[in-house]
């Protein structure tokens, strides 16, 4: 086994260059899948061991009764579980720590997708207490971060370039999504629309490959059976597409309040030391459980009370507020889960809520589980910004292809009310932004990330010293004929042209001797100041590099061993915008 491990590893540094590009796409297809199993695994143990301790507990070994406990259990389960949190958090580390997707995007805008082992681990052991103890979070969150580092750690342990740990990254969010949902489409879509945040033919390749596999590990141990228990639904009459715009338009609005309680509520969280402001989230949550238990855990038990119209219009909409502050004020005070979840759980109590009173006026409507099903879309795509995840999403978690012609007018127009109205950007974006954070998706950004330096290196150069003889600048240049000189000296590295030298030798051809030393730093050159790049980096990296030092141009290595490192080539500003505007042009 530690042979072929070894082995792996080899054939992977011998293909440094070609990940480097965007030709490996082969390469990367058999890491995506290779990605997706692992994350998948990882992701149903979690989701296993959740619901095992669940039904040690909930009345009749059920992971979805928390409505089952008396009210007095309500209260101290989420209050209990917060107190534990704020304790873990506070022994384990006095900075803070993030976790879930605002996390991987993180580490994607300003890390080139390096996640770190102990973060993952405490989103576990977090994302456990959180939602074993009922707060009004899900899954999802957790199982992104997590599957996301399983891949990054396996990328960074097989020493790949950076372009390519992001795009496993990808993999492992998109594989997250499936093994969560059993959705594998939803879930490439996800990574490509909001994890990502763009979309490439070479990225598609291996993040399909990576949902595939975590399926059908997801099938193998649960079922192919949909999330969702829908009855047969369809569009009643054509004249209801007025309705759905109007809800759509409604369900951006709500997006749109969500996310400004849960920005407010994340700002002001931020001067609460860690304990206290787990703590209080918990108590707050027990105490909406106290009047409704059904914001309590993931819900989806409730959810298909909504989608078969079985809960009164009063009920729906009491459950609908109360789980909007409580999960505004979970996700805010730091609880370590996600909320793909109740925003589908919102949204399916908002269109129940309104098939229900379109019932008051008249029979020849649709069902109150269509507007359910359409209100779950319309609102996880407003509060995202992911219309084409949500709409893919819906599908597969519902197994109703006729819900597709009527969710596409709910979801485009919540997207429009969330984002053009009330001026709401995805609500990760917001939660970055509250807490100091950007995620630069910009083209320019976008297209350097996606190679690696050694895509555009120049390995055509020789490494001197300060000073050279006639005899051996002959030689070098006569020999290997290099295009650049890497003079090394120790106040730092410098560049210049090698054909300087040569120019410098031929115009000196009959006052030097064959002995006579070269002083490279005093003859006429144009001398560049260098600075290092690892050979993993992205030509983004290498940018902000260049624009952060002093230095004209970069020298890419690569260690080896535990101090030595060697030189593999050079990378100069117009390489990089050489590389851009060619890029450019292609696309």
């Amino acid at each position: 086994m530690h042979k072929l491990i070894r082995r792996i590893k080899s054939m992977l540094e011998a293909k440094q260059l070609l990940l480097a590009d965007t030709r490996g796409v082969w390469l990367l297809a058999l890491l995506g899948l290779i990605t997706g199993t692992l994350a998948g695994a990882i992701v149903i143990v979690f989701r296993l061991l959740i619901e095992m301790m669940q039904s040690r507990f909930l009345p009749g070994a059920d992971p979805e009764n928390y409505e089952a406990l008396q009210w007095g259990e309500r209260l101290a389960l989420p209050t209990l579980g917060g107190v534990l949190l704020g304790l873990l958090f506070l022994v384990v580390s006095r900075h803070s720590i993030r976790l879930g997707v605002i996390h991987v995007m993180e580490r994607l805008a300003y890390h080139e997708g390096h996640l770190p082992f102990k973060a993952a681990l405490m989103q576990f052991v977090g994302g456990t207490i959180a939602i074993v103890s009922g707060h009004s979070v899900g899954r999802e969150g957790p199982s992104i971060h997590l599957g996301a580092t399983g891949a990054s750690l396996m990328g960074q342990w097989l020493h790949l370039p950076n372009n390519s740990i992001r795009t496993l990254v990808a993999c492992g969010a998109a594989a997250a999504i499936a093994a969560s949902f059993n959705t594998p489409l939803a879930g490439v879509i996800f990574a490509m629309e909001v994890v990502m945040m763009e979309y490439t033919i070479a990225g598609f390749t291996p993040v399909i490959l990576a949902a595939v596999s975590a399926t059908t590990l997801n099938r193998l141990v649960f079922d192919s059976l949909p999330t969702f228990i829908v009855p047969e639904l369809a569009l009643a009459s054509f004249w209801e597409l007025l309705v759905i715009v109007g809800m759509g338009l409604s369900i951006g609005a709500l997006a749109a309040g969500f996310i400004l309680l849960l920005n407010a509520i994340t700002r002001k969280a931020q001067v609460l030391p860690v304990a206290w402001r787990m703590s209080l989230g918990g108590l707050v949550v027990g105490l909406c459980a106290v009047l409704v238990p059904q914001v309590m855990g993931i819900g989806y038990d409730t959810v298909n009370a909504a989608l078969f119209g079985d809960m009164l219009m009063t009920s729906l909409l009491l459950v609908l507020l109360l789980k909007l502050v409580a999960t505004a004020l979970s996700v805010g005070m730091g609880i370590p889960a996600g909320l793909i979840g109740p925003t589908l759980f919102m949204g399916a109590m908002f269109g129940s809520a309104v098939g229900q009173f379109l019932q008051v006026f008249s029979s020849e409507v649709s069902h109150p589980g269509l507007y359910a099903v359409l209100g779950m879309g319309a609102m996880m795509g407003a509060t995202l910004q992911a219309p084409l995840a949500a709409l893919l999403a819906l599908l597969e978690l519902t197994g109703n292809v006729d819900i597709i012609f009527p969710a596409m007018l709910a979801i485009v127009s919540a997207n429009l009310a969330a984002r053009e109205l009330f001026k709401q950007d995805s609500v990760y974006l917001v939660q970055m932004q509250s807490i100091g954070l950007d995620y630069h998706h910009d083209p320019l950004s976008q297209s350097l990330r996606r190679r690696a330096v050694g895509s555009v290196m120049n390995t055509s150069f020789a490494l001197l010293t300060g000073s050279i003889s006639r005899t051996q600048a002959e030689k070098i240049l006569s020999k290997d004929r290099p295009d650049w000189l890497i003079i090394n000296r120790d106040e730092g590295k410098l560049l210049m042209p090698a054909a300087d030298l040569a120019r410098y030798l031929d115009s000196s051809d009959s006052e030097l001797t064959e002995d006579e030393q070269i002083e490279l730093t005093e003859i006429p050159s144009k001398r560049q100041q260098l600075a290092a790049v690892r050979q993993q980096s992205t030509l983004q990296q290498a940018y902000s590099i260049l624009n952060e030092t002093d230095a004209e141009a970069l020298y890419v290595t690569r260690p080896l061993g535990s101090a030595a490192e060697r030189i593999f080539g050079i990378v100069t500003r117009e390489h990089i915008e050489k590389s851009y505007r060619l890029k450019s042009t292609i696309n």
